[in-house]
């Protein structure tokens, strides 16, 4: 059992926020993101999101980001940051 943290995913899957306007490291990142997950993380660890999980502004259009996180293996704990505007709607 292990524990990890990442923050600042920034998940668009049901709003256009293309993060690839910030360099040619952000293209594919949400594709780049699960292949590391899954090579690292197992269904006993625990991952601590720490913010920024979504660009949505709502939980509607937060929810299928959230699918996105809970398909991939572990526990998770998510933490509010600053960029989460679907928290208020929660």
């Amino acid at each position: 059992m292990a524990l990890y943290t990442i923050a600042d995913l920034h998940l668009a899957c049901s709003v256009s926020k293309p993060m690839d306007i910030f360099g040619g490291r952000w293209q594919g990142y949400m594709d780049k993101i699960e292949k590391n997950w899954r090579a690292r993380v197992t269904e006993q660890d625990t991952v601590v999101i720490g913010g920024d999980l979504s660009w949505g502004i709502n939980l509607a259009q937060s929810k299928a980001d959230f699918a996105y996180i809970d398909r991939l293996p572990g526990r998770k704990i998510v933490l509010k940051g600053n960029h989460d505007l679907w928290w208020e709607t929660a």
